[in-house]
């Protein structure tokens, strides 16, 4: 199992120099999402031209304010910039950014992604679409040179959109999934819907909560404040309910490590954790220790360097908020 990283900085040098940072380290990917700061697709072109090797990824694009032929257009052109390594991560968002921020129709948002991804796919696989649906279509090509195949995951958490992702898309992109979720329902799920339609394995990537500690209790209420109050958002409410407790790995050494083998043989194939124990606590040393400990442990062939380094440059746990991995709640 590959183990990426959520990238922090505010400005374009800072990003660099953080994921420049993440690569040292032997990260195999670094993940961007989309909130109210640099457009992500722009700023993973600037950061691929300067930072080699290192995988380069949104969680998520958010699709309502993009039409999918301009969003294919702009990520084959970013990959070609970056020289194949972008991974286009996309998701609908949530009812109150589509509808009271863009003032957009929050209807049906599974026909709206199946009709999104009936474009999007073709058009960044093939360069060229011919698609009719009731809110989007598309007749045309967009050809890049360099820039295509661009794998396409989606922001899934419910059962439909989990479906959509083995069927439509490359895999799925999980946040706010626990790992009793991912295993019981979200790699099943993804993984029978993917045979069905013939696909390659698909590839899950989850975003999870990461502490080694020996007071369990106290790195839930510390999940669940980092949660904060996107955990009041409906898909996110019905995930966290699902889980029965907040979306984290914790406990001592050896448990975390069971967890994490556990996902692994589940079928997720990338972990991307999110420190949240408090900087400077002993938890904090033991929980960076392990996290070095499972990026040694990479296939040599994916790591990005070693000896690994700078582990403590985790995002903080603010950052998490801005993650708009959207998944179905029914």
């Amino acid at each position: 199992m590959r183990v990426g990283t959520l990238i922090r900085g505010t400005t374009i040098d800072e990003i660099v120099e953080n994921v420049a940072g993440y690569r040292r380290s032997g990260y195999t990917s670094a993940w961007l999402t989309d909130g109210v700061g640099m457009e992500p697709l722009t700023t993973l072109a600037a950061v691929g031209r300067a930072v080699p090797e290192i995988e380069l990824g949104t969680a998520v694009v958010r699709t309502h304010p993009r039409h999918p032929m301009a969003m294919a257009q702009h990520a084959l052109t970013v990959n070609a910039l970056v020289g194949g390594r972008l991974t286009l991560g996309i998701g609908p968002s949530h009812q109150p950014s589509v509808q009271g921020t863009w003032g957009l129709s929050f209807e049906r948002p599974i026909r709206h992604l199946r009709e999104y991804l009936s474009v999007l796919g073709p058009l960044v696989t093939e360069g060229s679409v011919s698609f009719d649906g009731e809110t989007v279509s598309a007749h045309g090509q967009v050809l890049v040179e360099g820039g295509s195949p661009v794998p396409v995951l989606l922001g899934a958490l419910g059962p439909q959109m989990l479906q959509l992702a083995g069927r439509l898309a490359d895999g799925a992109i999980t946040f706010m999934t626990g790992p009793r979720t991912l295993v019981d329902l979200t790699c099943p799920t993804i993984h029978e819907a993917a045979e069905r339609a013939a696909r390659a394995t698909p590839r899950i990537v989850a975003l999870l909560a990461f502490c080694v500690t020996e007071d369990v209790e106290a790195s839930r209420a510390r999940a669940e404040q980092v949660a904060g109050p996107m955990a009041l958002l409906p898909s996110y409410a019905a995930a966290l309910r699902r889980e029965g407790g907040p979306a984290l790995i914790t406990g001592t050494e050896n448990e975390v490590a069971d967890q994490v083998r556990a996902l692994e043989l589940a079928g997720v194939t990338d972990l991307v954790p999110i420190p949240v124990a408090r900087r400077g606590s002993k938890d904090h040393e033991r929980t960076s220790a392990l996290l070095s400990e499972l990026l040694g442990r990479q296939p040599q062939t994916l790591r990005a360097g070693a000896p690994v380094e700078g582990v403590d440059e985790q995002p903080e746990p603010a950052v998490v908020e801005a993650v708009e991995a959207e998944g179905d709640s029914r």
